[in-house]
């Protein structure tokens, strides 16, 4: 690698902490705070050279850690730095930086960028921790009561599933037989571990948590309608996608193994069908946005299901370039809920055929980026059941963001005041570049030829023009459908541990009568070597 790639990929790095010590100092902290655009820079730019380069990596003896970068973390990294870019430069260009807000930003910003470039366990999950945990003060910190309920959940379960994933790293290093921390030697001694299920569990389970895979997904809902809209638009777009470089990092795709792909492809799709479903019974489109986001990181969890029943290692890269087009539409689909609730939703027609183009993108609609990433996953969901259902999800997909536009005409309180002004004036802009610049992305995974085919062009349009139909008939009868609360499973979630906490009195009194029972200790005991002594033999 040469000394201008690794400069790059140390700077992606180096920039946003600099500027995150200048933040300790009081009279720096302001302009550093404004100028927080400058620190995915170097990001941007190493990720748009490790697109077309072997992997990039970097040694930090010191540290006892490593840097690297393949062509599908470079997809998602320069995806996620050019969002956090346009944000970043909006936000603090039409407001003075908040200490608190803008701190909480840019630790976010620096987690999202390293986690692409982490090359062993142990920086990985400190910056997938950074990732998420400041992320809470993006939207969490209000005497309002729903946004504080919305960050209790949200830290509940990025807790829980840091948890998780820090016992699967935990038996990750114990299977490496030469103490490795690398990720590439863990994953290549995973096979012959005797912790390899026990691992893969525990990461799906953690990274699904991320995603919103069922039935983690409560959280999402609620974090999308409480956060205001560039921290929505970050949230859903990069944050998301530090769970789906975590799937593509530590998912064995090379392997075949046809148990855990079949499960992990079924619960995929029902999270694809799952998301249409509960969308549809909302009228926020914040709300409505964020169950497209469950939807649609159930197609990615059904992909790479199917690249695990067939051994698929090139899989990663059509996955992270499906995952970087829903970056850029989704963040930019939050962005047009502020400007329409600006300007009106007549303000023109130009505004409503672009919101309707970039919307419906994500069903697949011809010569837009979702069409080719729809044409990237065409590998892992080829042939058989697994066709018909990416087919069925791509209806769905356009049924529910035609209701997401129709819903576009109620007013959202607070959405215009959300939404900063020069983001507003441009937005146009912004989702011409959310439909054309995956364009350019393309040109590492494929042949963008193959979009131009008629036959592909009727087989996406079809769909969405089916999905369009369905939504407006459904328009006329939504009035009958079920109200389902924000967040739907949370609340059940809730409700049971409400319950459990208040059967805590019940089981301390028991626990106290039984200690007065000196049998009582003895059983206990005994249950706990008999357990023992048969997980031995």
């Amino acid at each position: 690698m040469s000394d201008f790639s690794s400069n790059l990929l140390v700077a992606s790095l180096a920039v946003p902490l600099a500027l995150l010590g200048a933040c300790f100092v009081r009279r720096w902290r302001a302009r550093a705070l404004a100028l927080q655009w400058l620190a995915p820079i170097p990001g941007l730019a190493t990720g748009l050279v490790g697109l077309n380069h072997a992997p990039l990596t970097y040694d930090l003896p010191l540290l006892g850690s490593a840097l690297r970068l393949d062509p599908p973390g470079a997809l998602l990294l320069a995806g996620a730095a050019l969002l956090w870019i346009v944000l970043s430069a909006a936000l603090w260009r039409d407001q003075e930086p908040d200490n608190r807000f803008g701190v909480c930003w840019l630790l976010t910003m620096i987690g999202n960028i390293a986690v692409f470039v982490a090359g062993d366990l142990i920086s990985f999950y400190l910056f997938y921790a950074l990732a998420s945990i400041p992320a809470y003060g993006l939207f969490a910190f209000s005497d309002d009561s729903e946004r504080k309920r919305a960050g209790a959940i949200y830290m509940a379960f990025t807790i829980l599933g840091e948890a998780l994933l820090l016992l699967a790293f935990a038996m990750l290093i114990i299977g490496e037989p030469h103490g490795s921390a690398r990720i590439a030697d863990v994953m290549d001694a995973s096979a012959a571990s005797p912790w390899q299920d026990a691992a893969l569990g525990l990461i799906i389970a953690g990274f699904g948590m991320k995603i919103g895979m069922i039935p983690f997904n409560g959280w999402m809902p609620l974090n999308y309608s409480a956060a205001p809209i560039p921290a929505a638009a970050v949230l859903s777009g990069a944050g998301i996608n530090a769970g789906v470089i975590g799937m593509i990092r530590f998912l064995p795709l090379a392997a075949v193994l046809e148990g855990w792909g079949g499960a992990l492809a079924a619960t995929g799709f029902v999270c694809a069908f799952y998301g249409v479903v509960f969308g549809l019974t909302q009228r926020n489109p914040k709300v409505i946005l964020a169950y497209s986001s469950i939807s649609q990181m159930g197609v990615i969890t059904a992909a790479l299901g199917m690249a695990l029943v067939h051994g698929q290692a090139d899989a990663s890269l059509n996955v992270a370039f499906y995952a970087a087009n829903h970056l850029l539409v989704k963040a930019t689909l939050f962005l047009v809920i502020g400007a329409l609730a600006t300007q009106g939703l007549k303000s023109s027609y130009t505004s409503l055929v672009l919101a309707a183009v970039l919307a419906l993108s994500l069903a697949g609609f011809p010569l837009t980026g979702g069409a080719l990433a729809k044409l990237a996953l065409k590998a892992q969901l080829a042939g058989g059941w697994a066709t018909v259902l990416a087919t069925l999800s791509s209806i769905g997909t356009a049924l529910l963001m035609t209701h997401f536009l129709i819903c576009l005409g109620a007013p959202l309180p607070g959405a215009a005041r959300e939404c900063p002004a020069s983001l507003i004036r441009f937005w146009h802009a912004l989702a011409l570049g959310a439909i054309l610049l995956p364009w350019a992305f393309y040109l590492v995974v494929g042949d963008v030829s193959n979009a131009f085919e008629f036959g592909y062009v009727l087989d996406g349009l079809w769909p969405v023009a089916l999905g369009a139909c369905l939504a407006l008939m459904l328009g006329r009868i939504g009035r009958f459908l079920p109200h389902v609360p924000v967040g739907d499973s949370i609340v059940l979630e809730e409700a049971a541990f409400r319950r459990l906490v208040s059967t805590g009195p019940s089981f301390e009194a028991l626990d106290a009568r039984l200690r007065q029972w000196p049998a009582a200790g003895v059983s206990l005991l005994l249950i706990i070597l008999a357990l023992l002594t048969a997980s031995a033999s």
